[in-house]
């Protein structure tokens, strides 16, 4: 964490940036080492992942007593699950599972002290979007921050890499809707670049119509048209105008999200981001 002024920042690591054999506690003490303030812990779409919601309290309660032994706490929880268990779903089925993640997320969330659930921003993904779907998103999202509000857990839309929601702006269209202080956005800039060349449009620009509503920031690396597996500095994202535009609105909670791929030199390649993202954020 920064030093200097007592507000400073905080910098995350993304959990799948180490390799996946790892116990909580070589994850956190990795992450710690490379000088990380915090990890961001993965509830993807498949079953291994999908079983932490289902952790039994001694379980929780030793996550717990890791975070404070190796001093990296877990504060934040990509839910990338709905992917496959999308709120949209025309399967009734789908549509009771996706409630049941939700709520099981939040109260993991609230167990582990973690601050933020960012939300994968589809109504559905291996189905095709349509009114429908958008509208059962709609009427979920409402539930399921009620239920964060319950708890007092903060989620965030990640903007993702479909037209459904790939900016900021369109992210507000829900976070208006709703009017929660428990829903907010939580951009990734990677993507954001990639939506600007798509569409033309300006990453700073669109950021600046979350004013007011970005809980926190991914820092991506992207090429035009890939979203995934870029390692930093081969892409195309300008991370100093989006980190410097974030934290303009406010924003003083950052994870590096990239991908462990079986390199011998993953412990560096967390040490490479930390220190690039890093030494941009002490200029702010």
């Amino acid at each position: 964490m920064s030093q200097g002024a007592p507000c400073g920042y905080t910098l995350g690591l993304y959990e799948k940036a180490m390799p996946a054999e790892l116990n909580w506690k070589e994850k956190l003490t990795a992450a710690g080492r490379a000088g990380f303030d915090f990890v961001e812990i993965s509830i993807d779409e498949t079953d291994e992942k999908l079983r932490r919601l289902d952790m039994s309290r001694d379980e929780r309660m030793e996550l717990v007593s890791l975070m404070a032994e190796t001093g990296v706490p877990i504060r934040s929880m990509c839910l990338s699950g709905h992917r496959k268990y999308p709120f949209g779903s025309r399967d009734p089925e789908i549509c009771r599972r996706s409630m049941e993640i939700m709520e099981k997320a939040i109260l993991l969330a609230d167990d582990l002290g973690i601050r933020i659930i960012q939300l994968a921003g589809y109504d559905v993904y291996y189905e095709e979007s349509t009114d429908e779907t958008r509208l059962r998103f709609g009427k979920n999202l409402k539930l399921a921050v009620e239920m964060a509000a319950c708890r007092g857990i903060l989620m965030g839309f990640e903007t993702m890499e479909t037209a459904f929601m790939d900016t900021v702006e369109k992210a507000m269209k829900y976070v208006n809707q709703i009017k929660s202080p428990y829903l907010q956005v939580y951009p990734d800039c990677g993507n954001l670049t990639n939506a600007a060349v798509l569409y033309g449009t300006d990453v700073l620009q669109d950021l600046e119509t979350g004013r007011g509503h970005l809980a926190a920031m991914h820092l991506k690396e992207t090429v035009p048209g890939k979203y995934r597996e870029i390692p930093f500095g081969t892409g195309h994202v300008n991370f100093e105008a989006a980190i410097g535009k974030a934290w303009e609105l406010g924003v003083r909670r950052f994870v590096t999200e990239f991908w462990y791929k079986g390199s011998a030199d993953w412990r560096k390649d967390l040490e490479d981001a930390e220190s690039r993202m890093r030494n941009i954020l002490e200029k702010m």
